[in-house]
């Protein structure tokens, strides 16, 4: 989980994120697919490309949800562990 916290994340160019209202959706060019995040997840990317890396957006995301960074830390690192799989991002460490 640190390895995934500390590298810098990536939107590959065939991936394109829109923020609605009500959800985050991801498309990825290359497969076609639609992926949809709910708007907590969807938020988190939104700050985790803002701070280049995913640590650095865990104290805001603590503070802005109200809840421990190590719930943050856990949930932001399944999260992108699962876009990762899905090729919605890439990371460099």
């Amino acid at each position: 989980m640190t390895d995934l916290l500390d590298a810098h994340v990536r939107v590959p160019e065939h991936v394109i994120f829109r923020a609605f209202a009500a959800e985050t959706v991801a498309l990825n060019l290359q497969t076609g697919k639609f992926h949809g995040l709910n708007v907590t997840a969807g938020r988190m990317i939104e700050l985790v490309q803002r701070a280049g890396c995913p640590r650095g957006a865990i104290a805001a995301l603590a503070d802005e949800y109200g809840v421990e960074p190590e719930r943050i830390e856990a949930d932001l690192a399944d999260l992108l562990a699962l876009l990762r799989q899905r090729e919605l991002i890439e990371l460099d460490d």
